[in-house]
């Protein structure tokens, strides 16, 4: 038949999540580590790859990588679930605790991933927006009102500490008094945390209500493996198991995710030299004419710009490629750049001079 029934009404005004990836000689947009995984451990992870039986199915926990996430973070096992990235697991939030007549309190601007799940499962929004002139810092009073008291409706939140895409990462403070202010589930996302040196791991144990997400992505140099993980109690993770697809992580991303696990700590000379890049870059905008860079905790740097959509393009024109959110809800005349190699991160700058009119 030539005809199909129409979508669930949920989809309606959806708009898929695309980040805009495009081929560029310096790629800038996407928050990754900007240096590949070195040879060395190139070798290892090909070694351990090749062990693995193809022709069966995986793990369905990751056990083997469960037992290295929970050691290295004083942990036991029950309180560890690897997901398929941080994506799976923060959708597999919004099945768990979300759903029709549940809400989710949302801090816009922030990750757009967020909303979207709770939309795609029947779940109520509250928004509560970050106050752009205080660097997009969270309204801190109207979140604990809106947590606080028998009435409050909410029953989760995820606060994104860094923030992405605006750079500030939570107060501490806050955080503790906001898990001591209600029962919600509070998803404290650190995806970003190597990069801000912060981590509430030290609340995890008096808190049932809190759940830290971290992933491989970003400063492991894994963004195109796909491993994550949440560290929460074990009665919060055992309803996370209850929602998570069967074998969603594969045996080849396990085996990856074991070896570079365990070689962490090689990448902290690169994690060191992305914050020292990213302080070079504030201080550089900030000296520019019109321009106004956002502070930040994580590995890039949102900022506004005059024409921000003309200058992503002479930008893009120029092989640099940086993520444009000029038109997005609440960062209007904003670009931001994820921090590169200190070549790359040079091209940007005179790119962006040149753009500027800036000699």
């Amino acid at each position: 038949m030539d005809k199909v029934r129409e979508p669930a009404r949920k989809l309606a005004g959806l708009v898929p999540y695309d980040p805009k990836y495009l081929p560029a000689r310096a790629m800038m947009s996407a928050n990754e580590n900007p240096k590949d995984v070195d040879e060395d451990l190139r070798r290892q992870v090909e070694s351990a790859v090749r062990r693995v039986p193809l022709n069966r199915y995986p793990d369905p926990l990751a056990n083997e990588l469960r037992d290295l996430i929970a050691c290295a973070n004083g942990l036991d096992r029950e309180q560890v679930l690897v997901g398929n990235g941080g994506d799976e697991l923060l959708f597999n939030t919004a099945l768990a605790w979300g759903g029709p007549g549940r809400t989710f309190l949302n801090l816009p601007p922030t990750f757009s991933v967020y909303e979207a799940n709770a939309r795609l499962t029947n779940t109520d929004v509250l928004n509560i927006p970050r106050l752009r002139e205080q660097d997009f810092a969270i309204d801190e009073a109207a979140v604990l009102d809106a947590v606080s008291g028998p009435d409050s409706q909410v029953d989760f939140t995820i606060i994104a500490t860094p923030n992405n895409p605006t750079g500030l990462r939570a107060r501490t403070e806050f955080l503790g008094e906001l898990l001591a202010s209600t029962d919600a589930l509070v998803v404290a996302d650190e995806a970003y945390f190597e990069f801000s040196r912060q981590t509430m791991r030290p609340y995890l144990d008096a808190n049932k209500n809190l759940v830290i997400l971290r992933t491989f992505s970003k400063a492991f140099s894994l963004a195109g493996v796909r491993v994550g993980y949440i560290l929460g109690h074990p009665d919060v993770i055992r309803q996370y198991m209850k929602v998570r697809q069967p074998y969603s992580v594969d045996a080849v991303s396990q085996a990856i995710g074991r070896v570079i696990f365990q070689n962490r700590a090689a990448f902290e000379p690169g994690i060191e030299a992305i914050i020292e890049e990213r302080e070079r870059i504030l201080k550089e905008l900030s000296a520019m004419p019109g321009v106004h860079p956002y502070p930040s905790d994580a590995n890039w740097v949102l900022f506004e710009v005059p024409e921000a959509e003309q200058v992503w393009q002479r930008l893009f024109d120029a092989g640099v490629l940086v993520r444009d959110f000029s038109t997005a809800a609440g960062l209007e005349g904003t670009l931001r750049v994820s921090v590169g190699t200190k070549e790359q991160d040079d091209l940007f700058l005179d790119e962006l001079k040149k753009a500027r009119g800036i000699s």
